[in-house]
């Protein structure tokens, strides 16, 4: 019989060979999870049936975050482009999720043509009605940063009760259904205005199974100095702790998200270096999509397994003529229990279990003699595909992985930063002196040299044991000081010559000012006398 990675792919009794994870997971997902989570309802309670759009669909980023936080500007500011539909203001002005991707030609396209396009992962959204699709549109338009990832903007969420029931839909069930499928979630915040509404307190609660995803953004810290700057990023992590309700903390990126200039300048390095983060965390999204994929399987197969268990324990205690309804609300009411028996007699993790207060509320409305008992060999066809499928399915994730390495989100802001002279931390630590004619240790040479001639060199060199003696008044710790030592001594002879010894204490100044050590010695730092050597390995 066929093999499959060496190993045999036991989904159809004729296995065939998988060619992408894409294929692979759909295949799992049709044959393996599909069935039980039909069986079971799975739909009705918790997220609708996936389809081949959802597995190969490009890399989505969601944006959620208050009213004039930034949200549409930093899709901008990423494609350096406007789209169709943008609309940027100090007031509420998005006021509709807006799916920005690529196409051939600029286009608006409304939200119910957009649910009934088997090409786009949105089908499923159907089920939110009219009030959500008149407010959810596709923007197309030709963008190099589109080509690897999609954005969906999403209307500026309000304060206040009035707001939250006028939107005519479930805001946060709409987030939650992007949430399951995206990528990147990044929660924006505006540092001169930090204040978090009851809604998108909730929201953010919605979004809880999904802290993996998450990034936050504190946009428009150029607006406020260093010390407030300080005090409103305190303010941020201890307000999101207590939403979020764990003690991880979720990695927060500050700075200014588009290409106007810095209102308040003082922490302008900091700011590159964080958006610097940020692009590399987004560029590295296509490449690790089918991990992603993966993983959010993973996640729904262990949800399916539950709630298989708690449908079929309900069924069972049901009455098979009499006090159908009475015997319904006592489950009900007693659901808390019900968890709590399958977690002891199937050793389930409490934090797999959905959650109880909205279980409960979905239970309420579904007739209980349609549940299922129990199917041993639906949930075995799960178990095999956690136990065994997904494995070798990894095997296949890291063979893709390595194929495509430079697979990146290019295009836009992306490339500004890359290379040349404003790529971050260019002319910078041991990158000093790197466009100069001189060599930079120069500058500084005859200060090192009286320290070198107090060492009595011999033949113009100094031992390593001496050396040492000086490198140590750093107060770095050896590891440190042992590269520098393989740095500075070129000619790889254990001697450092009054050249490679001023290289030695010019690193050891790039070290103590903060900055990272080159892995392999830079062409402009390699003393004049050495260069076009031929240096031993």
């Amino acid at each position: 019989r066929p093999e499959w990675l060496g190993f045999p792919f036991r989904i159809h009794k004729d296995p065939e060979l998988i060619q992408n994870v894409s294929e692979g997971l759909k295949k799992l997902y049709k044959t393996k999870l599909f069935p039980l989570e039909d069986t079971y309802h799975f739909h009705d309670f918790h997220s609708p049936a996936l389809e081949d759009a959802d597995f190969d669909n490009k890399p989505m980023v969601l944006l959620v975050g208050q009213y004039s936080t930034g949200k549409t500007t930093f899709i901008r500011h990423l494609m350096e482009q406007d789209f169709p539909g943008m609309r940027i203001g100090p007031e509420p002005t998005t006021d509709s999720f807006i799916a920005v991707m690529h196409g051939e030609q600029d286009g608006l396209i409304p939200g119910n043509a957009l649910v009934v396009d088997p090409k786009k992962p949105f089908r499923k959204l159907n089920a939110f009605g009219n009030a959500f699709l008149n407010r959810f549109v596709c923007a197309q338009m030709p963008n190099a940063v589109l080509e690897s990832i999609s954005i969906i903007d999403t209307p500026g969420i309000l304060s206040g009760e009035k707001q939250r029931i006028s939107r005519g839909y479930d805001f946060a069930a709409v987030l939650e259904w992007f949430a399951e499928r995206v990528d990147r979630i990044i929660l924006l915040f505006d540092a001169h205005k930090l204040d978090i509404s009851d809604e998108f307190s909730e929201v953010i609660r919605s979004l809880k199974n999904h802290e993996d995803k998450m990034r936050v953004v504190l946009n428009k810290a150029d607006q406020i100095g260093t010390q407030q700057l300080m005090r409103v990023y305190g303010a941020l992590m201890w307000s999101l702790g207590k939403i979020v309700g764990t003690p991880e903390v979720i990695r927060v990126y500050i700075g200014s998200f588009w290409a106007q200039p810095l209102l308040v300048a003082d922490n302008r390095k900091l700011f590159e270096a964080e958006e610097q983060d940020l692009f590399k965390d987004i560029q590295g999204l296509p490449r690790n999509a089918a991990l992603r994929k993966l993983n959010d399987l993973i996640k729904r197969a262990r949800l399916a397994k539950v709630h298989a268990y708690i449908i079929s324990s309900l069924k069972k205690e049901m009455p098979n003529m009499f006090g159908k309804e009475n015997k319904k609300k006592e489950l009900i009411a007693n659901l808390g229990e019900i968890y709590t028996r399958i977690e002891k007699e199937h050793q389930i993790s409490p934090g797999d279990f959905p959650k109880l207060a909205k279980m409960q509320e979905i239970l309420a409305n579904q007739d209980f003699s349609k549940f299922q008992a129990v199917k041993p060999k639906l949930l075995e066809a799960v178990e095999d595909m956690l136990a065994n499928d997904i494995a070798k399915l990894m095997t296949l994730v890291r063979q893709e992985e390595a194929a495509m390495p430079s697979q990146s989100v290019q295009g836009g802001a992306f490339e500004g930063t890359m290379n040349g002279p404003f790529g971050h931390g260019y002319g910078e630590g041991a990158g000093e002196g790197i466009d100069e004619l001189e060599w930079v240790v120069a500058r500084d040479k005859p200060t090192y040299d009286e320290i070198f001639y107090t060492l009595s060199p011999v033949n113009g060199k100094v031992s390593g044991a001496l050396a040492k003696k000086e490198m140590v008044k750093s107060k770095l710790p050896n590891t440190v000081l042992g590269k520098i030592w393989k740095l500075a001594d070129v000619d790889k002879d254990g001697y450092l010559d009054d050249e490679e010894f001023a290289l030695a204490n010019h690193l050891i100044k790039v070290k103590l000012e903060g900055h990272e050590l080159p892995t392999d010695l830079p062409e402009h730092l390699i003393p004049p006398s050495k260069r076009g050597l031929d240096v031993p390995e």
